[in-house]
């Protein structure tokens, strides 16, 4: 009986400590991950530079408007910091990997007290004049509040790949042809004007 009181008193202090309210637990915050394929027919050198913040108005619409930190000017490199305004608030953009080479740009975003966002881009040419670019979110909540955030978000980047792939379609066709010279044994001839 004296090897039972101790089990008796613990458990009573258990029972008085239950009475008094459950502890809060920490919020469950999701984290998801979508992403989608496009193909552009450009050559990779040209294909790349289109998905670095400065390329990306050219052809992203009038709501992607980068405010550059560093560096200055702007100008697309690894370690790029810039602002991009959004309905909650201001994201901090921190361009992670921009290694051409490779064939891989990363960015990682904060939206606080949000989310946190990583993209991952990378690329594939498919020929000499058409390249395969993958685009991958991965997106995660702050904090429990963030979590139907998330959720719209990547219901938003499932169908951002028609999207973007509509919005670079347009892009290319609107751009002007790239004049060309014509050489004939290595040098260039005077084409005479039409009128």
């Amino acid at each position: 009986m004296k090897n039972m009181l101790p089990l008796i008193a613990l458990s009573g202090i258990a029972v008085a400590g239950f009475g008094q309210g459950e502890p809060t637990l920490p919020s469950h915050c999701i984290r998801t991950r979508t992403s989608f394929d496009l193909i552009l027919q450009l050559p990779y050198a040209e294909a790349a530079p289109l998905f670095g913040p400065e390329g990306e108005r050219a052809w992203a619409g009038k709501h992607w408007n980068p405010e550059f930190i560093y560096p200055q000017p702007a100008h697309d490199e690894a370690g790029a910091v810039f602002t991009v305004s959004q309905s909650l608030g201001t994201a901090v953009w921190v361009n992670t990997l921009f290694d051409l080479n490779a064939r891989h740009i990363q960015y990682v975003y904060f939206l606080p007290d949000w989310m946190v966002t990583t993209i991952d881009v990378r690329f594939q040419p498919v020929d000499t004049q058409s390249t395969r670019v993958n685009v991958e979110y991965t997106r995660t909540a702050l904090k429990s509040q963030g979590n139907e955030l998330v959720q719209e978000r990547s219901e938003a980047d499932a169908r951002a790949g028609k999207e973007w792939q509509a919005a670079l379609d347009h892009y290319l066709a609107s751009r002007k042809p790239v004049e060309q010279h014509r050489t004939y044994s290595g040098s260039r001839k005077a084409v005479p004007k039409t009128e």
